[in-house]
């Protein structure tokens, strides 16, 4: 063999290596910590896996069941329940004429982008560019992000107008 091939070899067996020994080293020490943690709440008197019936029982079963009623809503339907209970008469019409949210539920403050759409017509020049500008107002009160661009569309998915949120 020569020169360069040994040392290629050399290089790929120690990439290989390096590899190896990093993937194993995050397994071992998850794993444990994960079972010990969960174990121990099932242990400890009033842990999160606590079955007691009573008044403080009852408080939490509800609230579970709006945390997942809330959870099963589509995001069109989050939205329009923010808006209903926090806009403006003006937001609350331009919503109601949401059809489809995407991308909001996502985040990771450095690229968040969330799609809106509509049920108006004519792209940018129709009836809906206006209410558009509301929608991406609202959507910005809805939802925060360090760098987060909304897009409204109609109902063809021509664009309407787009906001930062």
């Amino acid at each position: 063999m020569g020169m360069k091939t040994k040392i290629a070899l050399g290089a790929v067996v120690g990439i290989v290596v390096i590899g190896a020994v990093s993937a194993n080293a995050g397994d071992g020490d998850t794993g444990s910590a994960d079972k010990g943690a969960s174990a121990s709440a099932d242990r400890q008197p009033g842990g999160a896996k606590d079955t007691g019936a009573g008044a403080g029982a009852d408080a939490g079963e509800g609230k579970e069941k709006a945390e997942k009623a809330e959870e099963k809503a589509s995001q069109a339907e989050q939205f329009k329940a923010f808006v209903d209970e926090n806009g403006t008469a003006q937001e609350k019409e331009a919503v109601s004429h949401v059809t489809k949210v995407q991308g909001a539920d996502e985040q990771n403050d450095i690229l968040d982008t969330a799609d809106v759409y509509t049920d108006f017509t004519g792209g940018i020049m129709g009836e809906g560019t206006g209410p558009a500008k509301l929608i991406a107002s609202a959507f910005a009160d809805w939802k925060q992000s360090e760098n987060g661009l909304v897009t409204v569309y109609d109902a063809d998915g021509e664009l309407l107008g787009n906001g930062q949120f």
